[in-house]
């Protein structure tokens, strides 16, 4: 799978240029992307700024980690519940 070519921050910074005024064909044209690629972004990150995209990145790590706890926690409950009901 092909890597990103454009940060989080490159991409609020191209949403900003075509709100400015320019289309978005010319906004591609400049940053050599899509426009399908662009109108992705503008659903994900429409009206949205640089620090709301840092924070909105730090909240999917930290929920990674959650289920990663609640998948452990869960796998746990499960070999007590098996070991209990077995008859010694």
């Amino acid at each position: 799978m092909k890597g990103k070519r454009f940060k989080e921050e490159q991409i609020i910074g191209i949403l900003h240029e075509a709100e400015r005024g320019l289309t978005v064909a010319e906004v591609c044209r400049q940053h050599n992307c899509s426009e399908q690629s662009f109108y992705r972004w503008k659903a994900k990150f429409g009206g949205m700024e640089v620090s709301d995209v840092k924070r909105l990145r730090e909240l999917q790590r930290e929920n990674g980690e959650l289920k990663k706890i609640v998948a452990e926690q869960t796998l746990d409950i499960r070999m007590l519940k098996d070991v209990n009901s077995r008859k010694w």
